[in-house]
């Protein structure tokens, strides 16, 4: 599998970290910006070649964007047909059950109920640590494929 990296300022540091403890992982890595710490950059002008990226190959490319809180970075990518971009911030302060009954751990949860296909990361809010330690989760945990999950995301891109 191929994960495409991008960040504006906000994530600039945090993404070089990690994009060779994800390279450590076995992954394929491409970075498509920032190249370079400018503080005046734009992040839809980076997230929007991942994202594509991941819209013309979701089965194989997963992309990590990374920007101050995130959430910017996550609405540039769901933009694009196919992506399931979510946000991470670190863990919530209460652990939920889901309709299975099983104890909800919330990064991996959006890889088995949500599939999601890019895990937009808020620099700002996330130590070098536990991004990693979201990332693995994240990259580690397969999709359910359970009906009820796969049904939703049809009904989602029939709204597109």
């Amino acid at each position: 599998m191929k994960v495409i990296f991008a960040s504006d300022h906000g994530g600039y540091v945090l993404k070089e970290a990690l994009k060779p403890f994800v390279e450590s992982l076995g992954y394929e890595v491409e970075d498509v910006g920032a190249h370079t710490l400018d503080m005046s950059d734009d992040y839809p002008l980076f997230i929007g070649q991942a994202a594509q990226q991941v819209s013309e190959n979701p089965e194989t490319v997963r992309a990590i964007v990374i920007g101050g809180s995130g959430q910017g970075e996550a609405f540039a990518a769901n933009r694009f047909s196919g992506v399931r971009a979510v946000v991470y911030y670190g863990e919530p302060a209460r652990s939920q059950i889901d309709a299975d009954g099983k104890t909800l751990d919330m990064i991996s949860s959006t890889r088995e109920h949500n599939n999601s296909n890019v895990l937009s990361l808020a620099g700002r809010f996330l130590s070098e640590e536990e991004a990693k330690n979201a990332v693995q989760r994240w990259l580690g945990t397969p999709f359910s494929e359970q009906e009820r999950h796969q049904r939703r995301h049809d009904m989602i891109d029939k709204l597109l």
